[in-house]
């Protein structure tokens, strides 16, 4: 069966000083199918649904990340029309060849500079992948908040944060890649396993548990990969959590304690003192009075 195909240009998206958009939206049964002279990451924010793609239909979910290399005609569905229970929520984000080929001129890398190739001569075909550790998550919610609300150097911290993404990417995507050795590998997982639920309890016998290693041995990893033990490791990752909540919301110092994981408020202000050199309540005040 024949269908119309729109062909969306980067021009009608991109502005003369930025090679890059991002949006948010929720997906219907009225958007056609396309194409487009640019290339999309496309994340699956919230729901399911389905992605028709060529003459290919996969079903997506929330934590996928779709790749769509120029000139693939293709268009999301959410389940059904019954919005309140089936929605499907995706961000995209478009970026101009022009782009990968300014990122390419300053990366170092050698295979992160021929992952950029494989993308900007069309070798890269359509993929997705899942977000094992929310990565694509904070990335995507980062982009599109720093898109839609533009502040001096918005434009340099987009492009830092497509990069973040496709460093991500080709870490993971690239199987000719050499991996991490083993050992390596598993304890920046504890790490992620960390930075997920630095909110909850954590001790070195639950993390000895998690990663089936003896704390003992858990004690060396923290001080030859961070230079930190454990326990200031994790002080350090809740002070820095419970700042950015000082900084961007309203809660109160004691419920803020409680979210990164402190029980007792008086501990809570002594370690954010001894990490900081003031106090929550002033460091809060410093914040807000700060030129933004």
């Amino acid at each position: 069966m024949n269908r119309s195909i729109n062909t969306l240009r980067g021009e009608y998206f991109f502005q003369k000083d930025l090679l890059l958009y991002v949006n948010r939206v929720t997906e219907n049964f009225s958007s056609p199918f396309h194409n487009h002279d640019f290339f999309e990451f496309a994340y699956i924010a919230e729901g399911s649904g389905f992605h028709h793609i060529e003459n290919e239909v996969h079903k997506v979910q929330k934590g996928q990340l779709l790749f769509i290399p120029i000139g693939h005609s293709h268009v999301f569905r959410p389940s059904s029309t019954n919005k309140a229970e089936h929605s499907l929520h995706v961000y995209n984000c478009v970026f101009s060849p022009l782009l990968l080929h300014k990122m390419t001129a300053f990366t170092s890398d050698y295979r992160l500079v021929q992952f950029l190739n494989e993308i900007e001569s069309g070798r890269l075909s359509y993929f997705s992948c899942y977000d094992s550790n929310d990565q694509f998550d904070k990335l995507f919610l980062t982009m599109h908040l720093e898109y839609k609300l533009r502040q001096a150097g918005s434009i340099d911290y987009l492009y830092a944060l497509l990069l973040q993404l496709l460093i991500v990417l080709q870490r993971s995507a690239d199987q000719a890649a050499p991996l991490p050795a083993p050992k390596q590998a598993a304890f920046i997982d504890l790490l992620h396993y960390m930075d997920n639920h630095y909110n909850q309890e954590l001790t070195l016998t639950l993390l000895a548990q998690v990663s089936r290693w003896s704390e003992r041995h858990l004690q060396r990893l923290f001080h030859q990969h961070t230079g930190q033990s454990f326990n200031r490791y994790l002080q350090n990752m809740r002070i820095q959590k419970s700042q950015e909540l000082l900084r961007n919301s309203q809660f109160k110092v004691s419920n803020i304690a409680e979210m990164v994981g402190y029980k007792d408020i008086h501990s809570f202000n002594s370690v954010f003192k001894r990490c900081t050199g003031m106090t929550p309540s002033f460091y809060r005040k410093e914040a807000a009075s700060s030129p933004k």
